[in-house]
């Protein structure tokens, strides 16, 4: 009777580990900033949970998985720059994402830099890629694209508030050939 019970309790560890493994490998990788600047004496762990929403969200736009917005925003997000015709809410970037991805399938986001400080956490984003889609009914011919945009996250219990962000939309379009350089 012991050998079976130790069995089964071996069995049972074996079938946790695998699943708990399974689980993880099911996880994307974050984007992992090249620098982070935080407040000097800020706790340690707070600058963690404040970063990780931000790697999240720029995790979210480099892969496209609403999963990583879901996480990353608050259910009450508020963008603070909301463009035009954009929804409000987690929508707005639920739908900016699926557009940019359908002109640039292999979008690429590096963090450049964040600053945390208090409940902000700055974002220096650097996005590259091919123009392979189509964008305002234009169809890409594969033209490299590299610009940068900023955002400045307003964390709440460890997710993204509030955004207000800037992107170098001039450059991105003159890139894909829709503004004269």
């Amino acid at each position: 009777m012991r050998r079976l019970i130790s069995g089964l309790l071996a069995a049972a560890t074996l079938t946790t580990t695998v699943l708990s493994s399974n689980a993880r490998a099911a996880e994307p990788t974050l984007i992992t900033p090249k620098v982070i600047i935080a407040d000097p004496g800020a706790n340690p762990a707070r600058v963690e949970a404040q970063t990780l929403a931000a790697r999240r969200y720029a995790t979210f736009w480099q892969s496209g998985n609403p999963a990583l917005a879901q996480e990353a925003l608050a259910a009450d997000f508020m963008d603070r720059a909301l463009p035009p015709g954009r929804p409000q809410g987690i929508a707005g970037p639920l739908a900016a994402s699926k557009a940019f991805h359908s002109a640039v399938p292999d979008l690429q986001c590096e963090i450049q830099q964040m600053i945390v400080s208090g409940d902000r956490v700055v974002s220096h984003l650097r996005f590259s890629g091919h123009f392979t889609g189509t964008f305002n009914g234009v169809q890409g011919q594969g033209q490299a694209v590299n610009f940068i945009a900023t955002d400045i996250y307003r964390i709440a219990n460890g997710r993204i508030a509030e955004n207000w962000h800037l992107e170098d939309n001039l450059t991105f379009l003159q890139q894909i050939g829709i503004v004269a350089r």
